[in-house]
């Protein structure tokens, strides 16, 4: 393993970062992800700050897919592990593993991300920047991204939401976590106490800001719940969980 690249550090999970069940949450398991990748990046000096400032650009991320073992309890010590798998074009793929104290996996994430231009907005290439290319770690998580249906209907809205100011984050559009907060809102407190996540996968389409109104639809099938937000005609993110 090139462990140059690897960005490897002991946590705990702390209340902040837990549900009713007292388990590591599901959006909360991608903030810990998220969390961990800006670390990785410091690490790498290729995080948003270093890189706005150097080279006028900044990172968008447009897919995450987490795969659940076992979700760690309050209190509970694991070692998170973040590392870039791929580097291909204009594209680049990231995984994260959370370890419980006998280095067995608890979860494993993939998180895909692009570099844009801040002046023009268009895709700018990775190997044109100092970013890792070659000899990268073996993947943990290397399962393909699915394509998540496009066909809902009015039958399948669940409710809307305007977003707030405390949506907002340091891109001035709405944070990706609280996507994945939405979307989860489609489930009941007691679905969520009796079922365990197994994966979860999300595609962020577009961006939101504050004033706008979401629409959030629904779909079961099985044991798989997809959820897309819209924002007029637009899409702005996808998920598929399934427990």
């Amino acid at each position: 393993m090139a462990e140059n690249v690897v960005f490897s550090q002991e946590r705990s999970v702390t209340s902040a970062f837990i549900d009713s069940s007292t388990k590591l949450g599901i959006a909360q398991a991608v903030l810990m992800v998220q969390d961990n990748l800006t670390e990785c990046f410091a690490q790498l000096g290729c995080d948003g700050i270093t890189w706005r400032e150097q080279f006028s650009v900044f990172w968008v991320f447009t897919k995450t897919k987490v795969h659940f073992n076992r979700r760690p309890l309050w209190r509970e010590k694991i070692t998170a592990q973040t590392f870039p798998v791929v580097s291909s074009g204009f594209r680049c793929e990231i995984n994260t593993v959370f370890l419980d104290a006998d280095g067995m996996p608890l979860v494993t994430a993939n998180q895909e991300a692009c570099v844009l231009s801040l002046e023009t907005h268009r895709p700018v290439k990775l190997a044109s920047l100092p970013f890792p290319q070659d000899s990268l770690p073996p993947p943990v998580c290397n399962e393909p991204f699915s394509k998540l249906p496009q066909d809902f209907s009015e039958a399948d809205f669940q409710y809307s939401q305007t977003v707030r100011s405390q949506h907002i984050d340091m891109s001035r559009h709405m944070n990706n976590i609280e996507y994945i907060r939405l979307a989860l809102n489609v489930f009941s407190d007691s679905f969520l106490q009796s079922h365990e996540p197994v994966s979860l996968e999300v595609h962020y389409r577009g961006e939101s800001c504050e004033g706008q109104l979401l629409r959030i639809f629904s779909r079961t099938e099985g044991s798989v719940t997809f959820v897309r937000i819209c924002e007029g005609s637009r899409c702005v993110f996808e998920m598929r969980i399934s427990f």
